[in-house]
Parts: structure tokens; sequence; C-alpha cells
């Protein structure tokens, strides 16, 4: 399997998890189970819209963070976070705030300001508001001076450490696979915690988004799920405050039995950080059909979009494109799109 073949993956996987999990996201897994049945929905169901294979925040901030990460590759060639990784966090923020963009306006605004350019921000299907996490949109609006060192409350909402950091962050660990040093899951733990802080400030926050980018790395080098874990977390303890990152994928990973809701509900809601990369994780290992790991990753109480994708991320990159089940992969919103921006990656 080739690294294309795995950022194909990574991000079609990630979007099929967040629009397999998007009509169920606030719903308690009481409720799924009273609409869907006891095994809660086996495959996209109708939103209000009465829509269905429909994305949300997640995947339209994952494309954004492939835009941003593109640029930069053209503009520095760098993905270190010392001198070079300056341009990178300006790219990612002029993207998001491209994604901002579509978040309060209905169509493309006129490009007045230096951000306002490129393709991504002219297709019109993006421009739709799909329960944008607070903390996304209330850091974008805030100046940016530059990250804290990793381990210390970042500029811009130092208090949240909301999902948002994690679901959005899965292309630093796709970025410089092909170049002549192979992938670098340091630098893409890094720049992922680094980029994490545009928005949100607390350790936990941005480490977590920062471990995932690195186990997604350890991936696109050809390991194995589990292994990529624990590599991921040796390197996070050196980090100041890990400590939460580190005992949220300890529980993920020590966590036995058969796949069910209550299991997954064991390692938390996935509204934070932390708990959403460790239910991804747990649900990644803890079945071997992926159809089956990305309906376990949903059906439960918590942040269904969110776990999803990261569940559809991490499984992508492990298995490749030709894993996902097409008949989720071909009504997928989006799909030229990220079709489109997997050849600009790779």
């Amino acid at each position: 399997m080739d690294g294309q073949d795995r950022i194909r993956g990574c991000l079609l996987g990630g979007a099929i998890g967040d629009a397999l999990g998007a009509p169920i996201e606030f719903q308690s897994l009481r409720e799924i189970r009273k609409h869907h049945g006891p095994d809660g929905i086996t495959g996209y169901v109708a939103d209000w819209r009465g829509k269905t294979g429909l994305i949300t925040d997640d995947t339209q901030m994952t494309l954004f963070t492939v835009e941003g990460l593109v640029r930069a590759d053209h503009v520095s060639g760098s993905w270190n976070t010392g001198a070079g990784g300056a341009p990178v966090v300006q790219a990612v923020r002029e993207a998001y705030l491209r994604w901002l963009d579509t978040q309060g306006h209905h169509a493309p605004p006129p490009a007045d300001l230096s951000h306002r350019t490129g393709r991504l921000r002219e297709e019109g299907w993006l421009y739709s508001r799909r329960a944008p996490g607070n903390a996304c949109l209330s850091g974008l609006h805030r100046p940016f001076p530059g990250p804290s060192p990793l381990g210390e409350p970042g500029p811009v909402n130092s208090n949240s450490k909301g999902c948002g950091t994690v679901m959005r962050s899965a292309p630093f660990g796709l970025a410089g696979w092909s170049k002549p040093t192979g992938s670098d899951p340091r630098a893409a733990f890094e720049m992922a915690a680094a980029c994490a802080q545009i928005t949100h400030g607390h350790p936990t926050g941005y480490l977590a988004a920062g471990a995932f980018a690195a186990i997604i790395a350890y991936l696109m080098a050809g390991e194995t799920l589990e292994p990529a874990v624990h590599h991921a977390m040796e390197l996070l303890a050196g980090y100041p405050a890990h400590e939460e990152t580190t005992a949220a994928l300890r529980a993920a990973l020590e966590l036995g039995g058969p796949p069910s809701p209550e299991r997954v509900e064991s390692l938390g809601g996935a509204w934070v950080a932390e708990e959403a990369l460790a239910i991804g994780v747990y649900c990644a290992l803890a079945e071997t059909s992926v159809e089956r790991a990305l309906l376990v990753s949903v059906n439960h109480s918590g942040d269904s979009d969110s776990t999803g994708s990261v569940c559809g991320n991490l499984l992508g990159t492990l298995h490749g494109a030709a894993a996902l089940p097409p008949a989720w992969l071909r009504p997928l919103e989006g799909r030229d799109t990220i079709e489109r921006l997997v050849a600009e990656l790779a």
C-alpha cells in the first residue's frame, strides 16, 4: 500500500465516520436505540434536513487543515516547529479563517482580506453551518500571537480542551510522508499541538491533538495500530501536562471485553479532546471489521461524529481506502473535493 492510498483512506474514512455520527450526535444511547433499534444505527440515517451522508465541521476543518498544510509546504518546505514552523502555523490559521467564513456567510465573501484566497473557499457546498464548536469559533475571532511552549497554557481559550482540536488534526500526521526523511511523528505531534493552540489553549486539548497526529504518522510509516499508539504515548510522555491524555489512551488500550456502547461510554462522552481520541482508538482496536468499528464508534451518548471521524481517520490510514465500505463512500458529501485534496497533499 502506498502513501497516497493511506492519505486517501484517512481523509475519506474520517468523513464517513463523521457523516455516520452526525445525525445522532446529540442523542443519548437510549434515544438512539428507541429510534433505530437495539443495535443503534447500522448505516447512514437521515438528519433533521432529511438528508444522509452529510459531513460536519469536523470534516470541514480537516479539509481546511489540509489546504493550510499544502500552502505552508509551498512557502517553507518545512514541518519543523522551530524557525520553519511559523509559516505553517500562520498558513493553517489563515485556512481556519477561511473555514470561519463558511460558518458566517451563505456564499464566498468578497476577496477583501488577505486570507480570502484559493479554491477551497470557492466551493459553495462548504457554506453550511454544521454545529461548529464554540471554542473554534471564538478562538478564531481573537488575535493569535503564536503558540506557547508545549505543556503551558496557550494564548487563546486557555481553559478549553474541547475535541475540536483532535477532530481536525489527522492531516498533520499525513504531511511530509513523501519527503526524503520520511514520516516524522515528533514533527507531526508538535505541529498539530502548535496549531491546535490557535483555538484551544488547555494543554490537554492540544497535546491530545499532537498525540493523534503522531499515531497517524506512525501508521503512515507502516506500523500497526497498537504499536503506533504505544509509540505516540512515549512521545507524549516527554511533554509537561501530558497526564490526562496519557491516562485516557491507557484506558482505551486496557479496556477489555467485546466492544459495546456501554464500554465506549466508560471512556467518557468525547466532548473533550482526550476522550474523543481514546474512544476513536478503542473502537479502531476493538473490532477487526472496519464497518463494525465505525458503527461502534458512533452508537453512544457522546460526541458521535467526532469519535466516528477519529476512528475513520485511524482505520483509513491503517488499511487504505479500499477497506472503506463502498455503500458509505458513494453518497458521501464532498467526496470529489476530498479526492482533489488527497492529490494535492500527496
